[in-house]
């Protein structure tokens, strides 16, 4: 005999599946699959699902660094915007906050001489960011006693250092000064090695430093020198050509490791671009090791771009995350992940340029982002969950 279902109970007992609440094990095996940006969301369900968040996030590696792509317009006011793009989920964020009315007004250039840092300089002030979103600044209480135009700035433990690109005019244009976050005061360093008296600005120097020395590579020679904040002294040079074909290097830290990238060929044929390890040993000197990557040919040809005008290569980087990007067409990203002793290559369109943003300074960070850095932006405005 047949059983007929009654509607009424049929319905109640479907309400009933649909509203029975995700907990435990289960909720957090369901929040595992997602990504950072969109765990954002989660966390304001409930506490539960708050609880739930933080606790998936510490067995997950799903996190990657961050890319935060800096445009700024090149006439008054010197409007900075702002893209990040999570690695992990593929997906690009604005950040709402531009920065309409620049920390430095006068002369408001967005310079970076390395990944984690960004800075503006002028005659009479100096501001810094070091906030992963770049969503706060820090104002020197004096600018650099030197008048610099493009000097290289580094962050090593609670000192920014600012070394060389001295204008013309000025006595000393290897001049090196360290300003103490913590007491606010600048000191006076022994100068930059005379070597780099014909290359002292960033245009031609590459910048890495973790939280004891700042390392300085010339791009063309790849003749480095590390500078000791304790000392106030340079230590060198460290010969880091690995061959003649190297005709540019840059350099930077990688999951703790100081890598240098090279790149192959001529400036008007570039033929590729390849990563070494570089050994810091107990005395502090530098030795070139093996080879631990090659960029892909088709990777190579993105990054060069589609311009006649000669490429102008950069690296940014965080943990083991490596971003390539061409200054002259930075149209494409070149993402190299180091894991393992391996690398795994990824290219993107760079969604931060457009038609009216391609003659705007551009500028790459990278960021070690949390939950709680996501619901700092959010709180300020420069992000919304959608």
């Amino acid at each position: 005999m047949a059983v007929t279902a009654n509607p009424k109970q049929n319905q109640t007992k479907a309400a009933v599946e649909e509203e029975a609440p995700l907990y435990g094990d289960v909720l957090e095996s369901v929040l595992s699959k997602l990504h950072l940006i969109h765990l954002l969301s989660a966390c304001h369900v409930s506490k539960s699902w708050n609880r739930a968040v933080s606790s998936t996030l510490r067995f997950s590696n799903r996190v990657k660094p961050w890319l935060v792509v800096h445009t700024q317009t090149t006439r008054f006011p010197y409007v900075v915007s702002a893209r990040a793009y999570d690695p992990a989920s593929h997906v690009w964020v604005d950040l709402e906050r531009s920065l309409h009315h620049p920390p430095v007004k006068s002369i408001s250039t967005l310079r970076s001489s390395h990944s984690t840092l960004l800075y503006m300089l002028s005659p009479s002030k100096f501001a810094f960011s070091l906030d992963a979103l770049h969503l706060e600044w820090s104002h020197a209480n004096t600018p650099p006693l030197v008048w610099r135009t493009d000097p290289i700035v580094a962050v090593v433990g609670h000192r920014v250092v600012v070394a060389g690109g001295a204008c013309d005019y000025e006595d000393d244009p290897l001049a090196v000064e360290m300003y103490d976050v913590k007491v606010g005061t600048w000191d006076t360093c022994e100068s930059m090695p005379a070597i780099f008296k014909d290359s002292s600005a960033s245009t031609w120097l590459s910048v890495a430093a973790d939280e004891r020395r700042m390392y300085v590579t010339e791009r063309c020679s790849a003749v480095t020198y590390s500078f000791d904040p304790e000392s106030k002294k340079w230590f060198g040079p460290y010969d880091l050509r690995p061959n003649p074909t190297v005709f540019s290097s840059v350099i930077g830290f990688v999951n703790g490791r100081l890598v240098l990238a090279g790149v192959v060929g001529a400036a008007e044929d570039v033929k590729g671009v390849k990563l070494w390890e570089v050994e810091v040993s107990d005395d502090e000197s530098l030795e070139l090791k093996e080879m631990i990557g090659d960029m892909p040919e088709t990777m190579v040809e993105k990054l060069k771009g589609e311009r006649d005008c000669e490429p102008s290569f950069s690296m940014s980087y965080m943990g083991g995350m490596v971003c390539f990007h061409n200054g002259s067409d930075p149209s494409e990203l070149i993402l190299c992940e180091l894991d393992n002793g391996g690398c795994r290559w990824t290219s993107m369109r760079n969604d931060a340029v457009n038609d009216g943003t391609r003659m705007q300074r551009m500028v790459v960070t990278c960021a070690n982002l949390g939950l709680p850095e996501l619901h700092k932006a959010v709180q300020v405005g420069a992000l919304k969950i959608l």
